[in-house]
């Protein structure tokens, strides 16, 4: 009968063979750095990879003061020293680290973060400097290699979305010795012939394939330049120097390419749009101008001297009646008012009186004579009657006595 083993028997199992093989107790691995955690509890644990596979590594806090002298960040290439060894709770095998060590391309990393914070500290990845780019180029400058994939896809996509934008490519290194030298002179090159944006990049690649990108020269030549550049350089996990220095980062030269040059069938339609909404636009405009202009035809008719004049003679003529009936009741009422007066001077004129009898008496001095004592005998006096005056000479007088 065959033996049956628990999971903790073959993990010890495995746990002593590793031990056993003295290639595993001391090795040196190669790899990038992947997932690396800082633990709250002093210990690294992160992932050692190259093209083709993976292996969990861990440092403890005890290890670390003598085995590490810098941060360790994902993307680093890093030479790690240790032992290979079982953790029998998992059965997961692991590098148990005592050093980290950069590497070749780990100290490019380390150059990297360099020349980056020196660039970002003399403010050439200042959002507020950034150029716009333009919305609607004729002519796009190419800084990258003549043979490369990135040149191709470039002209596949800008055919397809634009066939009228004129490209002008300046084929540089980009890659190796020199390559910073011929992207710097592509950059200025372009940019004195008045390109409306230029477009610098190539395909992925190590660090050291993108280095020419990383350099120093070609930070401060995108900065110097006026023309707008979009740097697309690697993949979309790549990022260079020249991606902050850039206007505008694009993952991928083909990304560039779609946001360097518009597509022409969207601008048509946007432009079938926008006519649309012109006329309709134009048309609410005319609807609202002949509104106006019956408006202002029917206040011009209002105002029209003619109906002015019209108007006011109505006018007149409604004034002139109410004036008529007004100074018909004035009249007729100061008329009655005359009738009053008159019968009232009729009775207190002497003419009346004498048509009753009476005489109107007046003295040689032709004075009224208002009593018979002012008179004195032979006293001449003139009479007035109602029909002529008589003349008389008094005889005699007799007064009456006061009542």
């Amino acid at each position: 009968m065959e033996k049956v083993f628990g999971v903790s028997q073959i993990n010890t199992y495995v746990k002593n063979l590793f031990l056993a093989d003295y290639l595993l107790s001391k090795v040196q691995i190669k790899g990038e750095v992947s997932n690396c955690k800082y633990h709250s509890s002093g210990h690294i644990y992160f992932t050692l990879k190259d093209e083709n596979a993976a292996l969990k590594c861990v440092m403890f806090s005890t290890a670390r003061a003598s085995g590490l002298d810098f941060k360790m960040q994902d993307g680093q290439s890093v030479i790690a020293s240790g032992s290979i060894k079982v953790y029998e709770r998992d059965g997961v095998f692991q590098l148990y680290t005592n050093s980290v060590k950069l590497d070749g391309a780990g100290n490019l990393y380390e150059q990297y973060e360099k020349i980056k914070q020196k660039l970002y500290e003399e403010g050439l990845f200042d959002f507020e400097k950034k150029k716009e780019i333009p919305a609607y180029p004729k002519r796009v400058g190419i800084v990258t290699a003549k043979t490369g994939a990135a040149l191709q896809d470039i002209l596949n996509i800008a055919k397809r979305r634009n066939p009228y934008v004129q490209l002008i490519l300046y084929p540089a290194k980009v890659q190796g010795e020199g390559a910073a030298k011929t992207i710097v002179d592509g950059i200025r090159t372009l940019d004195q012939m008045s390109v409306d944006t230029i477009i610098i990049g190539r395909g992925g690649g190590s660090i050291e394939d993108l280095w020419a990108f990383n350099e120093e020269i070609v930070a401060r030549a995108i900065y110097e330049a006026k023309t707008p550049i979009i740097s697309a350089v690697g993949h979309e996990i790549d990022n260079t120097i020249s991606d902050y220095a850039a206007d505008l980062r694009a993952p991928t030269p083909s990304a560039a390419c779609e946001l360097a040059i518009p597509d022409v069938i969207s601008i048509e339609k946007s432009v079938l749009l926008y006519q649309d909404k012109m006329k309709k636009a134009m048309l609410r405009k005319i609807e609202n101008k002949r509104t106006d202009v019956s408006m202002l035809g029917a206040k011009l008719e209002y105002l029209n001297p003619k109906n002015q004049l019209m108007e006011k003679r109505l006018l007149c003529d409604r004034l002139f009646d109410q004036l008529e009936s007004v100074m018909g009741l004035k009249v007729k009422k100061y008329r009655h008012q005359c009738e009053i007066l008159t019968e009232r001077l009729n009775g207190a004129s002497p003419t009346n009186k004498l048509k009753k009898g009476y005489a109107y008496v007046t003295d040689d001095k032709n004075q009224p004579v208002l009593s018979a004592s002012s008179l004195t005998e032979k006293q001449n006096l003139t009479l007035t009657f109602l029909d002529g005056e008589i003349d008389a000479t008094i005889k005699s007088k007799k007064m009456y006595e006061e009542v």
